[in-house]
């Protein structure tokens, strides 16, 4: 019996099989005749093991240890810059500066208009910072629209980049731990350090305050600067008396912020920002003749008692507010950060400490965009 149904196993076999080998040995003769035909066989069979490779590889990609991922998150170090439209040269050399400066695991992610992102990437990939990690984020302005007061004296000020920190959960989703920073900023120590800023329990972010820099105290009283919330917010309006805040509070430059994500998003940060915004158009709040502009103020009213501090080292700043020298050189070595903030920004002309940021700046492959200078340089 065994032997029976062994031999019907093998007549099994054969009636499969015979098919298979006559049709292919009739493929195969009808195929040797022609050359032409053995070419595309050979198309044929290259591109089946394409297909094959690539479904595997794909299936390899998605099938990646989630634990590992978050891991390589973890190891990242996220900086946002903004690549505005006639300021392209100073996110270059904020960028340059950063990746120069540390050996850490920095991801860029540089927003942009839909407008300036095709050369702000041709910049990157046709010169030296070809090897960093970057992202291009597109910011849409119509988020914007009926929470901006229209203000024809600064104009600049509305420009729709100065409101990305806004919506920095929207555009970065899986960090919880981000540095936010101006493009008119040269940072001068390792980046690590400032995102190793410790933020308290309960604190949306870290800034520097106004009247911790020793060294600026001086220009702020030569030059009439603000750094108290009386600067910013219009106290005679009854809604700001109603915040409870003495005007006499120090206020804080957010063009450099170290923030925490997971308290931004609970405490939904953003929406209040925008009741802010809003709140300004419908009563006049604050506006650009007082001091940081619109985009300072909602920021001071919504993280107010929810903010740590940034050592001062990391934000010397006002070195754009006039155009004579403030700073002493020792000042200037020992910084970690220096931030051009004001109307002299080191890519125009007036400027001062053209040095301290020329170092870093890349010229752009494309010619399009040039530093103003002199004409005797």
């Amino acid at each position: 019996m065994a032997l029976v149904m062994k031999c019907m196993r093998c007549i099994s076999v054969t009636i499969i099989m015979h098919p298979l080998t006559s049709l292919w040995m009739t493929l195969w003769s009808y195929i040797s005749r022609n050359r032409v035909n053995q070419i595309l066989l050979f198309l044929v069979v290259l591109t089946l093991a394409m297909f094959w490779y690539n479904s595997k590889a794909n299936h390899t990609e998605a099938q990646r240890n989630p634990e590992a991922e978050a891991a390589d998150v973890a190891n990242e170090i996220p900086v946002v810059i903004c690549a505005a439209a006639g300021r392209l040269g100073g996110a270059v050399a904020a960028i340059n500066s950063i990746y120069s400066n540390t050996k850490s695991e920095v991801i860029f992610y540089i927003v942009g208009l839909r407008n300036t992102i095709p050369h702000i990437r041709k910049w990157i990939e046709n010169s030296k910072l070809r090897s960093i990690r970057f992202k291009i984020v597109e910011f849409n302005p119509m988020v914007l629209r009926g929470k901006i007061r229209p203000d024809a004296a600064y104009p600049e000020l509305l420009m729709p980049l100065n409101f990305v920190r806004f919506y920095l959960p929207l555009l970065i989703s899986h960090h919880e731990k981000v540095i936010y920073l101006d493009d008119d900023v040269i940072v001068q120590g390792d980046i690590e350090e400032l995102f190793d800023t410790g933020i308290s329990p309960g604190h949306i972010a870290a800034f520097s305050d106004d009247c911790d820099l020793t060294s600026s105290n001086k220009m702020i009283r030569t030059v009439g600067m603000q750094n108290t919330y009386m600067g910013f917010l219009d106290y005679r309006r009854e809604t700001i008396r109603e915040l409870g805040i003495s005007p006499s509070t120090c206020s804080f430059n957010p063009g450099v912020m170290v923030a925490n994500m997971t308290e931004w998003k609970r405490l939904r940060v953003t929406k209040q920002l925008e009741k802010w915004m809003m709140r300004n158009v419908d009563e006049n709040l604050y506006s650009s003749t007082l001091g940081g502009g619109v985009a300072t103020p909602p920021m001071l009213i919504v993280f107010h008692g929810k903010h740590s501090g940034i050592d001062p080292s990391w934000h010397v700043r006002h070195l754009g507010w006039t155009s004579d020298e403030k700073y002493s050189a020792d000042v200037l070595d020992e910084a970690k950060l220096l931030h051009w903030n004001g109307k002299y920004k080191p890519w125009d002309y007036p400027n001062v400490y053209t040095e301290l940021w020329e170092k870093w700046y890349i010229p752009d492959p494309t010619g399009k965009f040039q530093l103003l200078r002199p004409k005797s340089r």
